[in-house]
């Protein structure tokens, strides 16, 4: 299904999908389950790769995964520096640009200690 099409279905534009798509804009519950009628799966499917977590008593069932719904304050996919780094990347223009960024971003990783 196109980003055009779920959008129509959604009553959304198709940008504002690809900004759902992209991680720039976080999905709510209650669109994630639109989302989900809209496609024919589960809310669960959008999860199934995602390792289980914990979280004590905050514990919340979808299937057989447990998913905490909070993101962890070091979980560095949801950095406000992440997505500002991952924005300014994908504004640069040209493609060759953009991969030698990544080559040397890639090396400097290798060479930093974890």
């Amino acid at each position: 299904m196109s980003q055009e099409k779920l959008g129509e279905a959604l009553g959304l534009t198709f940008q504002q999908v690809q900004k759902y798509e992209r991680g720039a804009n976080r999905i709510g519950a209650g669109r994630l389950h639109q989302i989900a009628d809209v496609l024919g799966v589960s809310v669960a499917f959008f999860f199934e790769d995602m390792p289980a977590r914990r979280s004590g008593a905050a514990e919340s069932h979808l299937g057989t995964a447990a998913v905490d719904a909070r993101p962890s304050a070091d979980d560095q996919m949801v950095r406000r520096e992440t997505l500002e780094l991952v924005r300014a990347y994908y504004r640069i223009a040209d493609p060759r640009l953009r991969r030698r960024l990544y080559d040397l971003v890639k090396a400097i990783g290798r060479l930093s200690p974890a």
